[in-house]
């Protein structure tokens, strides 16, 4: 879908308030993005930014939303974390619709994030149709550990087994990382992801580190 600028719909202010305020000289998207509030060596930082991270969650109304999922990478990935730190369930199908086209970098580890925190099996589906399509791709490195440990988040939460059959010995999973491997990207395992997106949940509910 074409981009557009958020004040060509009359939001021209969300990306400087939501987007690129920064936190130790760093935008709040770079943060995000690299994960450094999970990180000790980012702790001093760690309570402002989580504080301000909720707090724009619930402020952040649907249309601006919208305009920020409408433009570049940076705005949609911060989108994604927004709705999903506030569970706005009533983005779902716009998520997984963003989610599965792959547009653009980066963005999609933010809607897995969102479909974790919405925490049904409408949002398991969602991941299982993404890696459904994406995992085959041996050739591209896109969100598929992002989706994989939002899936078996999912599992452990609803009691289901959806994350088995991509993560069998030889399956998809051990294909795609042998896959991208030969690209010169590291190996990760289905535990360490899982364990980063339930990292990602604690803090959304407000947990920092001490």
């Amino acid at each position: 879908m074409p981009s557009r600028h958020p004040a060509e719909v009359g939001h021209g202010h969300v990306v400087e308030t939501y987007v690129t305020r920064t936190y130790g000289g760093l935008p709040r998207y770079f943060v995000l993005n690299a994960g450094r509030f999970l990180g000790p060596r980012w702790w001093w930082h760690t309570a402002r930014f989580t504080r301000h991270l909720i707090a724009d969650a619930a402020a952040i109304n649907d249309e601006e939303l919208e305009a920020l999922l409408g433009y570049e990478w940076r705005s949609r990935l911060t989108a994604g974390w927004l709705i999903g730190v506030d569970r706005r369930e009533r983005f779902r199908a716009r998520v997984g619709d963003l989610l599965l086209a792959s547009e653009v970098c980066y963005s999609g580890g933010a809607y897995c994030f969102a479909l974790a925190r919405f925490g049904t099996h409408a949002d398991a589906e969602i991941l299982t149709a993404y890696l459904d399509r994406y995992l085959p791709r041996t050739d591209l490195h896109y969100d598929q550990p992002a989706a994989l440990g939002a899936l078996l988040r999912l599992d452990a939460l609803l009691g289901t087994r959806q994350a088995d059959r991509f993560t069998e010995p030889d399956g998809l999973w051990d294909e795609w990382t042998k896959g991208v491997g030969r690209l010169g990207y590291p190996p990760r395992t289905p535990t360490e992801q899982r364990r980063r997106t339930d990292l990602a949940c604690d803090f959304a509910n407000g947990w920092t580190l001490p």
